[in-house]
């Protein structure tokens, strides 16, 4: 096989993973508003992994960067380091802007899924999943959530094939 048809083949082996951004059986929000869904959320829990590891106080904010694409800025304070984290990166659609399957990035050319998977009708909490069942976070606008919206989006994630028993409910204070 000549370099070029070897190369050709990988990057469109690459490019059909990367695009493979939301769990089988799991069905992305439609229609979406991106508009609604900009600005600060709170991370109420999340499935726990090595890049969020021991974070409390996690906030995501979204914002437009002027080509239309997503800033996704994520922070959270290490208590065991005593320190602030913080980091930048970018969103895009994969498809359809009205409907909530993006692909996400904070590596260079590197995308993983990113899912709003239940949302409120007034954009106020998120059930987001990665780009398989081993990511998932429940996010509000406010700092905690109720009973009610809690056991909610945890039969909803469930019902869609998550272990809502591996979620860490973070500390937000």
């Amino acid at each position: 096989m000549k370099p070029a048809t070897i190369y050709t083949f990988f990057m469109s082996l690459f490019t059909f993973i990367s695009c493979t951004t939301i769990p089988q059986g799991v069905t992305a929000v439609s229609p979406f508003r991106v508009e609604k869904y900009l600005g600060k959320w709170y991370e109420v829990a999340r499935f726990d992994h090595k890049f969020e590891r021991g974070l409390i106080n996690v906030t995501a904010v979204y914002t437009f960067n002027a080509d239309g694409s997503i800033k996704v800025q994520n922070r959270g304070f290490n208590k065991e380091a005593n320190e602030w984290r913080e980091s930048v990166g970018v969103a895009k659609f994969v498809g359809d802007t009205t409907v909530a399957k993006l692909k996400v990035s904070f590596f260079g050319p590197f995308y993983g899924g990113y899912n709003v998977i239940a949302l409120d009708s007034d954009y106020q909490y998120a059930l987001v999943s990665g780009p398989n069942h081993n990511y998932l976070w429940i996010l509000s606008r406010h700092k905690t959530i109720t009973a009610d919206i809690k056991n909610k989006y945890l039969k909803i994630a469930e019902d869609m094939g998550f272990e809502v028993s591996n979620l860490l409910w973070v500390e937000q204070n």
